[in-house]
């Protein structure tokens, strides 16, 4: 069975970090799983952070302008081609891991036939993960427009200020119908111990569930982050760490 988490968020607030900061937990704990990384944020961080220059997306394959590694298969029906052209896309970036990007994502209720056989494309491909790590653009409801499948633990990525989080109350609202019920919940990134209490509070005030935090670090270390994590990873929707 396939576990998901979708980390969303204002742009910066450090949503690929903890991308790959779960990937190093993942990786640590589970070390024959296979995982799948989806840059779903229009800036392509998650892929860049690899040294990928991504050029062929998901959107290239429905715009046409995917530039394939060999030549097209003859014969296929439509179905086959975007499955194929998928397949095409992916990048391994290390063992038992890859990562695919998405950029512009077509709306839901668009009728061109190519979005649905996208959509069915796309969750044949999770369904091959043990775990799927999803950096999104800012809510769930546009990652609901790339593919529709059950998101296990959402995590809205966000820092201490007010401001920060009266938008991760409003990301909430519009992501709730697309988290599992229960399962969404705030990471609160690059905090200071001073701003915590009223964070919290504030948090509290909102009925947004604080799942944790992770401090201010000098330098970004992703197996440090990920300790951080596996601090409060017991209290989200997903396969345990054995003890």
């Amino acid at each position: 069975m396939t576990s998901t988490i979708a980390l969303i968020g204002k742009s910066g607030s450090g949503k690929t970090t903890l991308a790959k900061s779960f990937l190093s937990l993942i990786k640590n704990n589970f070390p024959t799983s296979s995982i799948l990384l989806v840059d779903n944020d229009l800036s392509l961080e998650l892929s860049d952070s690899f040294g990928i220059k991504t050029r062929n997306t998901i959107y290239g394959i429905k715009s046409g302008k995917h530039e394939y590694k060999t030549g097209i298969p003859a014969g296929m029906s439509k179905q086959e081609f975007i499955e194929w052209a998928i397949e095409d896309i992916l990048v391994n970036v290390d063992e038992n891991i890859d990562i695919i990007a998405s950029w512009f994502v077509t709306p839901k209720d668009c009728k061109c036939p190519s979005t649905k056989l996208t959509r069915d494309s796309l969750s044949k491909l999770f369904d091959r993960y043990d775990f799927v790590i999803i950096d999104c653009e800012f809510d769930l409801k546009y990652l609901n427009s790339l593919v529709d499948y059950p998101i296990d633990e959402a995590i809205i990525v966000s820092t201490c200020g007010k401001k920060e989080l009266a938008l991760a109350s409003k990301i909430a609202d519009f992501s709730k119908k697309y988290a599992t019920e229960g399962q969404l919940g705030v990471i609160l990134n690059k905090a200071q111990n001073a701003e915590l209490n009223q964070a919290t509070q504030l948090l509290s005030d909102l009925e947004l569930d604080l799942l944790g935090y992770i401090e201010n670090f000098d330098n970004i270390n992703y197996d440090e982050i990920a300790n951080k994590l596996e601090n409060f990873y017991s209290r989200m929707n997903l396969p345990q760490i054995e003890q």
